[in-house]
C-alpha cells in the first residue's frame, strides 16, 4: 500500500512511537489517583507529554491540555469564547470541526475569503468582517482539502489589534509549520495527535491562552472536594481516566518532530506536492494548486471522485474523495457538488510515491470542462 491520506491520520509512525504506548501499557497506571509506582509513572508519561507540547508550541506545560481529538479541541474552545448569538468570522475553509459547533451555538457566522491560494483576498475580507463587529474569530491553518496555508500571522494581528479573541485550528500544521501560543497571542490552537504529531489517534492538545471553561465534569484527581471542576489548568479540562499510552505515544511523536524539525517535514511533504500537482496537472486533471500550499492536493479527473479514488485503492493508494467533511471549504472552491479527490503527504514523503500516484492517474479519464 502507498498510504497518500495524512491528511486523514498518519499512519506510518516512528517506531519509537509504537514502543512508548506498549511501555506505557505495561507499566502505567491512572495518573493523579496514587502516590505507587505505576500511578507515578503514569504521571510521568503525562507530564512528559505535555512538556514535548509546550517545548514544540511555545507555551509553558500548564497550558497544554490534553484532548481526545482536534475536534475535542475545538468544542472546548469555541464553547469557552462564544455565546449563543455572537457573531464569529471564520474563514472560508473551515472544517465541520467548527461550523458544526458554532451552528449548534445559534452563532451569527460570517465568512470571509473565499478565493484558493490568495492572502490579500483571505486578509481583506477578513479586515472588512473584523471592521464590521464581532465577538470572537475562528480560522484554519491549513486547509485540509486544498492545503492552502492561510496567513495566520497577519490574522492573529487583526484580531490582536481590536482585541477580538480568536482560535486557530492546527490540525493540518502542527508537526510541519511553525506554530507558537506566545507569537501568535491565539485565546486556544487546538490540535489533533495523530496526523502531523505522529502519535496514536484519539489524542489531541488544545493549547490555552485565555481562560477555558470545562466540556467535561468528573473526577481530575485533584481538589476532590470541590463539587466544581478545578479553577486552574490542565486539571480544569481533563475530568475523567487520561489515555496514558496514548499520550506516551503522542509525547514520542512530538519528541521525533522536533528531533528531525518541522521545516525539514514540511520542505519533504511541499516538495512531492508541488511534483504531484505538476503531473496530475500535465494528464489533464483540473488540480487545485497555487502558492501558500502544504502537502494536500485535490484534484478532479474526467469521472466520479469517489470512482476515481475507488480505482487508485484497487490499485493499492489510499486516499480520499469526498467532501472530507469540509463542505465550506468545497463551496469556496466551487467543488460542493462534485468534491475532490485528495492526496496528502507525510512525513515520509517519497519520490517514488508521486511517481506511482502518476502513472496510477495516466490510466484515469482526463477532466473536461
Amino acid at each position: 500500500m502507498i498510504y497518500l491520506d495524512n491528511g486523514a491520520t498518519s499512519f506510518h509512525k516512528p517506531p519509537s512511537v509504537y514502543r512508548a504506548v506498549e511501555r506505557a501499557m505495561l507499566t502505567c497506571a491512572n495518573p493523579g489517583r496514587g502516590g505507587y509506582r505505576a500511578a507515578m509513572a503514569a504521571a510521568e508519561t503525562v507530564y512528559q507529554c505535555r512538556e514535548e507540547g509546550a517545548k514544540l508550541f511555545d507555551c509553558q506545560p500548564e497550558q497544554v491540555a490534553l484532548t481526545t481529538s482536534c475536534t475535542h479541541g475545538l468544542n472546548i474552545a469555541i464553547r469557552s469564547l462564544i455565546r449563543p448569538g455572537d457573531r464569529v468570522v471564520i474563514s472560508g475553509f473551515e472544517h465541520n470541526a467548527v461550523t458544526r459547533p458554532l451552528h449548534a451555538l445559534g452563532a451569527q457566522v460570517t465568512v470571509a475569503g473565499r478565493r484558493l491560494f490568495d492572502w490579500e483576498d483571505t486578509l481583506e475580507s477578513f479586515e472588512r468582517a473584523l471592521s464590521a463587529g464581532a465577538e470572537a474569530a475562528v480560522f484554519t491553518h491549513v486547509s485540509n482539502v486544498f492545503g492552502y496555508i492561510l496567513p495566520v500571522e497577519e490574522l492573529a494581528a487583526m484580531c490582536r489589534d481590536r482585541n477580538i479573541p480568536f482560535i486557530i485550528d492546527a490540525a493540518q500544521s502542527a508537526g510541519s509549520l511553525p506554530v507558537s501560543l506566545e507569537k501568535l497571542g491565539a485565546d486556544f490552537i487546538a490540535m489533533p495527535g495523530h496526523k502531523g504529531l505522529l502519535g496514536p489517534q484519539g489524542t489531541g492538545l488544545l493549547l490555552c491562552g485565555n481562560e477555558a471553561r470545562p466540556l467535561l465534569f468528573g473526577g481530575t484527581g485533584s481538589d476532590s472536594i470541590n463539587q466544581d471542576m478545578p479553577s486552574y489548568l490542565p486539571d480544569r479540562l481533563e475530568a475523567g481516566t487520561l489515555n496514558v499510552p496514548g499520550y506516551g505515544g503522542l509525547a514520542a511523536g512530538m519528541a521525533y518532530v522536533r528531533r528531525v524539525g518541522p521545516e525539514k517535514i514540511f520542505r519533504r511533504e511541499h516538495r512531492q506536492t508541488i511534483l504531484c500537482a505538476q503531473g496530475l496537472e500535465r494528464l489533464g486533471m483540473a488540480v487545485f494548486s497555487g502558492p501558500h500550499q502544504a502537502g494536500t492536493v485535490s484534484f478532479l479527473p474526467g469521472m466520479d471522485c469517489e470512482e476515481a479514488a475507488q480505482k487508485l485503492a484497487d490499485q493499492g493508494f489510499a486516499l480520499r474523495a469526498g467532501l472530507h467533511c469540509a463542505p465550506l471549504a468545497h463551496e469556496s472552491a466551487g467543488t460542493l457538488t462534485s468534491g475532490t479527490v485528495r492526496l496528502s503527504f507525510g512525513q515520509d514523503a517519497a519520490f517514488s510515491q508521486t511517481q506511482a500516484v502518476l502513472r496510477a492517474a495516466s490510466k484515469l479519464p482526463r477532466f473536461r470542462q
